[in-house]
């Protein structure tokens, strides 16, 4: 990742968005007339005294510069409300200080903004801090933030606002236009360091640290009590506000584990073995495509691991770390519980509690997310390039699109793997879309491809693997009107160490279309 993280807010009638460089699209209400921020944060500095670089550090660990409608996901925790995450009381005392309607405060970005600069100046002045010190705003963000310990406290001012601060961030709208920036600083907030507590070798590839939850008790005996779904969720807050609340008995709620924004921590609160209270609704099968019947009437606590997101399920997309990870984990889960890997199995709090949850949100990425999982429990070390480079790791997958502009990006057919795909005529015309994997040593891989299968596909398709020298290896033809949305082996074949690639070429009868989506190399 560059060190200034690439964000993209459009402005514009119809929505906010932000892109991270992993990958991110936000959709908010639609804003007022302003279409830049720069000026906002600025005039809100000027006016309320808070440096803008906190406002925009504390918009970027809240709702990585989301205008969200937040959700009430734990009993005791209000609401969040726009770029700067208001919530409860200081939506109303912001909207005061700022002089604009609550509803103003909640919905609109420039609003919002003011409204949460009016609570950081007024806490500013009740603590008397030296203002143009921004290591000394520390103790006023850890106060916004509304978490009540001070181990969550730190976390949040260390690992999440001063981060962002470090980290910087540059901001653009739909057109590629830049409306803010947050230019990257070397700030040392002045508040105590967290203390990170152990960090669980049960999984090999996650950083998982173990902050125990109060809030368990042991699961039932028999099937009922053993665990057959894992339940996904959004925190409705930033990560370090959703961990430290589900660790306070006075919450009395919890799951069994919280992942980070991005993906690079996990928080392991209760033991998969014990109950966790993550799911307020006795089960029916009815709302679950009739399964496990046998567990209706029971609560779904019984038989179910929770697993939390830093998010809000009114966010338009999530990162690609948070979800590469999280996949990880369920896979884990799975494995260890035999649970199968379906959409059954795997499922949305919404689904188990339709009454009062809609999270994870309607832009989850399901079937990215399952595939991911089913991926990495199948193929253990797997690489998958998609075409959509956002979702790739840059540094061993990258997807090259041909390069005639008769290549057309489309999601028309749902079953495709990841971000959609491209589509092109066949021809006798050399203008393949090359799909490159590194291999740190020559290795022998079983070659995969993801298509969406329809009647004008190409029956012929041609996959032609090459090495890292770019010698043929193998290559296949395959029928793409049948067998779409799943993975379907090409061949196993002998690559060399560094970039390797299979490409997809048009050259084949005319008359038809073949599908660029995803390859796997396992």
């Amino acid at each position: 990742m560059q060190l200034n993280r690439s964000l993209a807010v459009a402005l514009g009638a119809a929505a906010l968005l932000a892109a991270c460089a992993d990958g991110p699209t936000v959709q908010a209400p639609a804003p007022d007339a302003a279409t830049r921020l720069d000026p906002v944060f600025a005039g809100a500095e000027r006016e309320f005294g808070v440096p803008a670089a906190i406002l925009k550090s504390v918009a970027m660990a809240e709702t990585r510069f989301e205008m969200v409608q937040g959700e009430e996901e734990f009993p005791g925790q209000p609401r969040a409300w726009g770029l700067m995450a208001l919530r409860g009381a200081a939506v109303e005392e912001g909207a005061s200080l700022a002089r604009v309607s609550v509803q103003e405060a909640r919905m609109q970005p420039a609003a919002n903004i003011r409204a949460a600069a009016a609570v950081l100046g007024a806490a500013a002045k009740q603590l008397g801090i030296d203002r143009g010190d921004l290591g000394a705003w520390a103790p006023v963000v850890a106060r916004y933030s509304g978490i009540q310990g001070a181990e969550g406290q730190a976390a949040y001012v260390h690992g999440e606002v001063y981060a962002a601060l470090r980290s910087g961030a540059e901001v653009r709208n739909a057109a590629g236009s830049v409306v803010a920036t947050l230019a990257p600083r070397e700030v040392a907030p002045r508040f105590p360091r967290p203390a990170r507590l152990s960090t669980s070798t049960a999984a090999a590839t996650l950083n998982i640290v173990w902050r125990p939850s109060p809030n368990y008790n042991d699961r039932p005996s028999g099937a009922v009590g053993t665990p057959h779904m894992v339940v996904i969720h959004t925190c409705e807050s930033s990560y370090s506000s959703c961990w430290s609340w589900l660790t306070n008995s006075a919450a009395q709620a919890s799951a069994h584990y919280v992942v980070n924004s991005d993906g690079s921590e996990i928080s392991k609160l209760v033991y998969e073995s014990k109950r966790a209270w993550h799911v307020g609704a006795t089960y029916y099968c009815s709302r679950n495509n009739s399964t496990d019947c046998r567990f209706d009437g029971y609560s779904s606590n019984h038989f179910t691991i929770g697993i939390e997101h830093a998010g809000y399920a009114s966010q338009s997309s999530f990162p690609l770390g948070q979800i590469r990870e999280s996949a990880e984990l369920t896979c884990q889960i799975s494995k260890r519980h035999d649970i199968p890997r379906d959409r059954n199995h795997i499922v949305s709090h919404a689904r188990l509690q339709p009454y009062d949850r809609t999270d994870p949100g309607p832009n989850w990425p399901w079937t990215d997310y399952m595939n991911r999982v089913n991926s990495y429990c199948s193929t253990g070390e797997a690489l998958i390039v998609d075409n959509n480079n956002n979702l790739n790791d840059p540094a061993k997958e990258r997807f090259e699109l041909g390069t005639s502009g008769s290549w057309t990006q489309s999601d028309n057919i749902p079953e495709y793997y990841g971000g959609g795909y491209y589509h092109a005529p066949t021809g006798p015309v050399s203008d393949p879309s090359i799909f490159w994997f590194y291999l740190p040593a020559a290795a022998s891989k079983t070659i995969d491809a993801w298509w969406t299968d329809l009647s004008n596909r190409s029956s012929t398709a041609p996959y032609i693997a090459y090495n890292a020298s770019g010698a043929e290896v193998g290559r296949a033809s395959v029928n793409q009107q049948v067998n779409g949305g799943k993975w379907n082996t090409l061949g196993t074949w002998s690559f060399t160490a560094g970039w390797n690639k299979v490409v997809l070429s048009r050259w084949t009868t005319e008359g038809s279309y073949v599908v660029a989506d995803a390859v796997r190399i396992r």
